[in-house]
């Protein structure tokens, strides 16, 4: 894994505050996050879904203690995602990898994000083991007006894959309208190649999503967030989102990967068996693209991240330079999830 992406924010940080101080402006600054925390499931048997699958099921003591436990991790990692920056944690966040309403529950009470007021919004999923996408949201900066959960309806070997919904939340951040769109993408399971048609297919349950806002908001801002199970140049981005990493090549009706130009550097946001792989992404529409004209008159990107702080890195053992995650054969590690956050700033010109 990179270790001098903390250095980076640093130098962000510094390049930002110069530039504002130069041109004389203010600026708000919000912070668009993306999280898999990692199997946060609560310690209760649901009969309805396979959650007997899950490590937290798995465990054989201290089910409860490590509940709250793995709670506090969480809240206090999203505590801190953009936070040297916004001055606060982010207006948008959003997950995958939960169980259910009352983990989601739980989590915004957490004593390190509980006076933030995060709203929920969540489907429960078709998935085998119960696993969901949400979105979170400070109230005071975002007001969703209408969300859906689209599930991408796959096929393998002639049997339907039930993985995760997609999950659509228009809104207003701030005063401007904007659409997520909140992904975890079926897994590699069996191989990437022989998986590959799957995840091509939830990429194509993207594009309709993005089809059905685009007929009532033309010139919609759209955020696409998720853990894809696929690199920024795979195959589903690529081909079939037809995703840009040049900011000069990006269309009015293009999506733009700042994360495929981080992957292309060597960051990373996991690593499992010697791999590692960049699969959780923050991507957006042109009207959310500055593209050099430094126009800030209304909400634009203005750096995309990965937030990879030491302390979310194994430093011993198996996973060393590994995100340190939470489960690993059977037991409880103490560590936080085996994927890091990523993250970008929006910025808008302050009247």
């Amino acid at each position: 894994m990179k270790k001098y992406l903390p250095f980076l924010t640093i130098l962000f940080f510094v390049i930002f505050t110069s530039y504002s101080q130069d041109k004389g402006k203010k600026y708000n600054i919000r912070t668009i996050a993306f999280y898999n925390v990692e199997n946060l499931f609560d310690t209760i048997n649901d009969t309805s879904i396979n959650d007997e699958a899950s490590p937290m099921m798995e465990l054989k003591a201290n089910r409860s203690q490590i509940y709250w436990d793995k709670i506090d991790k969480i809240g206090s990692v999203i505590a801190q995602i953009g936070e040297d920056m916004a001055n606060t944690s982010p207006a948008i966040i959003g997950v995958s990898e939960v169980e259910n309403l009352s983990v989601l529950e739980d989590l915004v009470k957490s004593k390190h994000i509980a006076s933030k007021d995060y709203g929920i919004i969540h489907y429960d999923s078709p998935d085998k083991r119960g696993i969901d996408v949400a979105l979170l949201y400070q109230k005071r900066y975002f007001k969703p007006v209408y969300h859906e959960a689209f599930n991408p309806n796959i096929y393998r070997d002639g049997y339907k894959v039930y993985t995760r919904d997609q999950l659509l939340v228009s809104g207003y951040l701030d005063d401007e309208l904007v659409h997520i769109i909140v992904n975890h993408w079926p897994s590699r399971s069996g191989g990437e190649a022989k998986s590959r048609p799957s995840r091509e297919k939830a990429a194509y349950q993207n594009t309709k999503i993005i089809e059905k806002v685009r007929e009532k908001d033309p010139n919609a801002k759209i955020i696409i967030m998720g853990d894809f199970n696929d690199d920024p140049t795979n195959t589903s981005f690529k081909e079939v989102l037809k995703t840009k990493s040049d900011k000069s090549e990006v269309g009015d009706l293009d999506i733009y990967n700042p994360y495929e130009d981080l992957h292309r550097r060597g960051f990373n946001t996991l690593g499992y068996r010697d791999n590692i792989n960049l699969f959780d992404m923050v991507l957006i529409s042109s009207p959310l693209l500055d593209k050099g004209e430094k126009d800030f008159s209304s909400y634009k990107m203005f750096k995309a991240m990965i937030f990879n702080k030491r302390f979310l890195t194994g430093r011993t053992g198996q996973f060393k330079g590994y995100p340190f995650r939470s489960f690993s054969y059977g037991g409880y590690t103490g560590g936080y999830s085996d994927h890091y956050p990523v993250y970008m700033y929006l910025i808008k010109e302050k009247k």
